[in-house]
Formats: structure tokens, sequence, C-alpha cells
């Protein structure tokens, strides 16, 4: 499958959809046009029968930079419509995540800040090149980090979520690592691939089966402990129909 939008690359290897960021120049900013492309692939990728699991990243020396500052010369009070209508759509693109119904990976390599660091995190897993470099600078720039800090909070613990956002300090993949930003380090050379294997392992699981983990491992995080075992309780029941006998 190819895609319309240049700045956004689509390719299939069997049941693995790639969506590739494709603003090199750009450190693949997010400006609109690529933000709402991003969000009618996920879209698309989600509803193709054929993939069974997707891939997340960003072309040349960059996942993403975030938000693509220049746009904001027009996203001013003056213009309150375009204003709310942008951040509807961001807010759409990170809530889609979770909410995909197939698991996603993201690769990430070299600069992960801001929109881009809620992008990475916002998926399932995230495998890093080590010249990862993730942070919030949002308030260095007189910006408030308000749609991504969801997933950030979701992410670590409060502490390390709020010296992210409020110094606004870059971390390396390492780092990452440790605080539990990332599932792994590769060498970056080979991040897309190690991406790549990820999601080849998903999508030869059953995707019914993958679909109902992916729903209750969300559902459950955001629930008090008894409603949440009785989700799983619920699951457990209704993947009798996924395969014969076992328990989980």
């Amino acid at each position: 499958m190819a895609s319309d939008a240049p700045f956004l690359r689509i390719e299939d290897r069997g049941p693995v959809r790639i969506l590739t960021l494709n603003r090199a120049d750009k450190l693949n900013a997010l400006d609109t046009a690529l933000t709402q492309a991003l969000v009618d692939g996920l879209l698309a990728a989600d509803a193709a029968p054929a993939v069974k699991a997707i891939v997340l990243a960003g072309a040349g020396r960059a996942f993403c930079a975030g938000a693509d500052l220049k746009e904001f010369a027009t996203l001013t009070p003056a213009n309150q419509p375009a204003v709310t209508a942008r951040a509807d759509l961001t807010t759409r693109l990170h809530a889609l995540l979770p909410a995909l119904s197939k698991p996603i990976v993201a690769a990430a390599h070299g600069a992960a800040v801001g929109g881009g660091a809620g992008l990475a995190i916002g998926c399932d897993m995230v495998v890093a090149g080590d010249d990862l470099k993730l942070g919030y600078p949002e308030l260095r720039h007189s910006l408030v980090p308000a749609i991504v800090m969801t997933s950030l909070q979701r992410a670590v613990g409060r502490k390390a979520a709020f010296e992210l956002v409020s110094l606004g300090r870059l971390i390396g993949a390492e780092e990452a690592l440790r605080l539990g930003f990332v599932n792994r380090v590769v060498p970056t050379a080979t991040v897309l691939e190690e991406a790549i294997a990820v999601a080849a392992t998903w999508a030869a699981v059953t995707p019914a089966a993958m679909s109902a983990t992916k729903r209750l491992f969300y559902r459950v995080a955001d629930l008090p402990f008894d409603a949440a075992m009785a989700a799983g309780r619920d699951v457990n029941a209704i993947m009798r129909g996924f395969r014969d006998g076992g328990d989980a």
C-alpha cells in the first residue's frame, strides 16, 4: 500500500504495516497535514484485515521533533477556531494509539521530543536506537506539554514525569530504558528491523486474542483492583472461543 501523503510513507512487510514520518528535513515535526495523515494512516492500518501489527518510525536522523513551531505563528487567540481544531486533532492522535485494536511498536531514534516523545511512549512498546534523545522541552518555549502529559504520567512515576516536564531536560536511551520509557535499546542502524521483529511476533498471534489482550491491558490499568479482576474474569471466559482449553 502506498500513501497519498508524501510526508507519511506506508509499507507492508507481510502482516506488518510500517508507518514512517517523512519530513526528514524538519526532523519529522508534526504540522497539521502530517498529524492528519498519521491519524488516517493508523485508522486504515487498524481496519485492514491483512495487517496484524504496526510499526511507527521516523525518516532521517530523528523519530519526531514534536510540533512544528513554525505553524504556531497562525495558531493564535485571534484564530481560535484553528487553535481548537489543531488541539482536537492532536488529542485524537495521541488517544488513538492505545485505542487501536492492533498492537503498535515505535522504532525511535535520534530526537523524540515533546509530541514526538508522546508518540513514542503512546505506542504499546518502544524499541530505541542508542542515539535516542527523549524529553519534553515545551516550557523552554513558554508552552505547556498538555496533551502528552497523560501518557507521560502513566509511563513513569510522578516525580520523574514532573522532572522532565518542568526542567525540560533530555534523557538518553539508557536512562529511558531504566525509567521504563522504552523496552529495549539497540544500535540505531538496526532499530527499524528490531521493531519489525517485535511486530512480526505479534502478527503470529491469533488476532482476536491479541486485540482482547491489548484492550484488557489498558482497561485494567484504570480500574480498582476488584473491578480489574472482574474484567479479567470476563475476558478469561470469552477467550475460550479463541482456542480450546488453557487458563490465563
